[in-house]
Formats: C-alpha cells, structure tokens, sequence
C-alpha cells in the first residue's frame, strides 16, 4: 500500500480507502466485519461511511435482510475496528434526510444546521464506539442553512475535540471556494478535504473542482472510482446490480450500448496492457491532480485484493495518455451524487 498527505493536516491516508455505503446488504454484516480486517492486513488505514449508509431502504436487494433488519453501517464498521482505533482514519458523514418532519435532514430538512450537526455526531460517536471522529464531511450543500453557520458548527466540534478535521462532499467549486474564503476571514478551522464523484466515465468536475482544491491546497477523496463496476469490465455489466443502483435502488435502467463499448475498450486495454480494467481505471485515477484516495466499494474480499494491486501499476505517458480517451466523451449521468441528494426522498430508516 502506498499512502499521500490528505490536504495539509499532515496525516497519510492509504491511497485506496475502503467504502462502507453497502455495509449489511453487500457483504452482509459479518462478510464486511472480515473484508475489513483484511483491509487492515493490506495496509488500508482509511474507512469511510455516513450516519445513512448501510440500513436505508436504498440500499436493499432482494438477497439482503430488509433495511430495519440491519445494523448500521457505522454500527458495523464501529465492531470491525474495535481495538485498531489508533491506527485508522475514520470519515463520515452528515446532511442526509434520516427522518420525516420539517428538521429531519437533507437539503430541505436543516441537514447542515447547528442542531443536526450536533445531533448527528452524537450517534455517529456511539455508533462508531469511539470517542471522536478524524475527518467529518458535510455530505452535501444544504441551500436551507446558511454555509457560515455550518462551518461554525463544525468548528466549534473541532475545539470540542470530537472531530479533528472537517470536509465537504459533492459541493461545487464556487461553494467549495465559499467555505475556504469564509473560515479564512473569520479564522476558522478550513475544510482538508472534499469528496467527489470521479472515473475515466464521470469527468465533469475536472474543468473547475480539481483546479479550485489545487489553488486551496485541498485534496480530493473519490467515490465510484469504478463507476459502479462499469470499469471493471464487461463481466460487471451483466450483473442485476450495478452502476449507481447499487447504493440508489430504482436509480434508472442500467448500462446502454454506450457504456457497454466503454467496458469493451477496458477488456480491449486487459489484453494489450496484462493489466485488469479495475488496475488500470484506477492506476489513472490515483494520476490525477489533488487525488489523495479513491474509496473503493468491494463486495467480496477477492475484489478487496484485485482492487489493492492497482497501486503497483506503472504506466509510461503514452499509456496514460490512451486510457485518458477511455470514457472521455461519454454524457453527463442523469443521475450521480455530486448532482442532488439522493436521499431528498427516501423513506426514513426504522428504529430512530
């Protein structure tokens, strides 16, 4: 394993981290406790999850115990970690609707106010059995609550000592610029970090996001580096589930031919190279400016290992330069995280 400086905290994180949103459903709970010691085995030190992965009805199969049968997948990962806490990394997340009512969250429900955020990082703290958290994300931008108050809230966890460093995710660049400019006016703590949604097919935020972290000395986390296992080949694309349905159930149709001739080229490119489409996506991922970790979201711990092995690969420019092209022109998704929340209308997971 290979490990980068996240922003300028000083802290290396594993430059593969391990996602979390499927925990309970793929791979069950105890299938995710073993994925994630082997994660620690192969030298993983990052995990990241939010207050609404894991038993939301989103996430349900028709093989997965219903979403109120489920623990939590801070709850899981929480029990997996026990006694490795010194040694990890932990992120999550807040601002997603958890409940109905006029302050249950999300981008019309006070999901980036005060009192959620003070709400929110109790439960994660009790979830995760710890008693502070290393990296805390602002899921998503919440237009109902001013971003100055955010921030404040976030900066006053810092001095409590309950979150270390505080992150955006799915933000865009303006507001990204927003946050910096604001908690250097008024002397607060900055955000270190912002998660986005980034692959060879998924390019959009390469024109300002990427430039603007590179100005702020902000790195980038990365979810849906294999676009949902469309770049691991076409294998992937026959699969029930796949693409964004895997963590946003009745998201859409899966793969048209276009995406199929993607996953074609990245077989095409196995064949050439000897190297498998999930190295190679991320091998050009892990290139990319201000990219400090790709989160991965393996559903079995020989996808773990597959997925481990893309931090060896050594591509020459030229190389480089013809995987670039893979994917490149593709459209816009009509559905991805760094668009909307996609918990705007989910129903609320039991047992709050």
């Amino acid at each position: 394993m290979e490990y980068t400086l996240l922003g300028r905290t000083g802290m290396r994180v594993s430059r593969l981290a391990l996602g979390t949103a499927t925990f309970g459903v793929a791979p069950q709970e105890k299938a995710a406790i073993k994925l994630v010691h082997r994660a620690l085995d192969l030298g993983i030190n990052f995990f990241d999850t939010a207050v609404t992965y894991g038993n939301q009805p989103r996430f349900d199969r028709p093989s997965a115990p219903l979403a109120h049968q489920r623990k939590s997948a801070e709850e899981i990962l929480g029990r997996a970690l026990k006694g490795h806490r010194d040694d990890v990394i932990i992120a999550s997340k807040v601002q997603e609707r958890l409940k109905p009512g006029p302050n249950g969250g999300g981008p019309d429900g006070a999901g980036l106010s005060r009192m959620f955020i003070m709400q929110q990082i109790e439960r994660t703290l009790r979830r995760l059995g710890t008693d502070y958290l290393d990296i805390y994300y602002a899921h998503h931008p919440d237009p109902s609550t001013p971003i100055d108050h955010t921030i404040r809230a976030f900066d006053d966890l810092i001095h409590q000592g309950k979150v270390l460093y505080w992150a955006l995710s799915t933000y865009p660049a303006w507001q990204m610029t927003e946050a910096v400019m604001l908690a250097r006016q008024h002397g607060w703590y900055e955000p270190v970090c912002h998660q986005i949604g980034y692959n060879l097919t998924w390019r959009q935020v390469e024109r300002e996001t990427l430039p603007a972290a590179q100005k702020f000395g902000l790195s980038h986390t990365v979810f849906s580096p294999l676009a949902g296992g469309l770049l691991t080949g076409t294998k992937a694309t026959q699969r029930a589930i796949g693409g964004v349905q895997r963590w946003m159930a009745g998201s859409g149709p899966g793969y048209g031919p276009e995406h199929i001739a993607v996953a074609e080229q990245m077989e095409a490119l196995r064949q050439k190279w000897d190297h498998t489409p999930s190295n190679l996506a991320l091998a050009w991922l892990l290139s990319r400016p201000t990219i400090a970790s790709a989160i991965i979201g393996p559903e079995t711990i020989v996808e773990l290992e597959e997925n481990v092995r893309a931090v060896d690969v050594q591509l020459d420019t030229a190389q480089m330069a013809e995987l670039d092209e893979v994917g490149k022109r593709l459209p816009a998704p009509t559905f991805s995280g760094f668009q909307r929340d996609p918990m705007a209308n989910v129903t609320p997971a039991s047992g709050l």
